[in-house]
């Protein structure tokens, strides 16, 4: 299976100047832990994710003053549509870090996550009788 078959289409994208608490209230309406951070002036195409947001808010700094561009990873690990699951896994655990922003032709053509692979790998199942 390959990336472009399990990866989101839909990709949030925000700007430099959004506050920490704007990119977490939309993150949060869309259920999905990464945006896509869009910065002409530096250049790129850089990644925000929960994760980012969770060390700002537990270094005691301020999600309505923090800004997006100081807490966006820059040096992105980009995944081709046509890399398979196994690829992007290995892209994922080898960086540590669970969401690839997706490329084609240069452009975000969308993210996948930990979660999308494994929606994939193991498909869902009956719940688990409660206790």
């Amino acid at each position: 299976m390959l990336v472009r078959d399990a990866m989101s289409t839909v990709i949030l994208t925000v700007g430099p100047a959004h506050t920490l608490r704007q990119a977490a209230a939309l993150m949060s309406a869309r259920r999905i832990g990464a945006a896509v951070v869009l910065d002409p002036d530096a250049g790129g195409i850089g990644i925000l994710t929960e994760r980012d947001i969770l060390n700002s808010v537990g270094l005691g700094q301020n999600p309505d003053t923090e800004r997006t561009h100081a807490h966006t990873t820059t040096d992105v690990v980009f995944a081709a549509p046509t890399w398979t699951l196994e690829e992007a896994a290995r892209a994922m655990a080898h960086g540590g870090f669970r969401h690839l922003v997706v490329l084609d032709r240069g452009e975000p053509a969308g993210i996948v996550s930990v979660r999308d692979i494994i929606r994939c790998w193991a498909p869902a199942r009956e719940p688990a009788p409660a206790l």
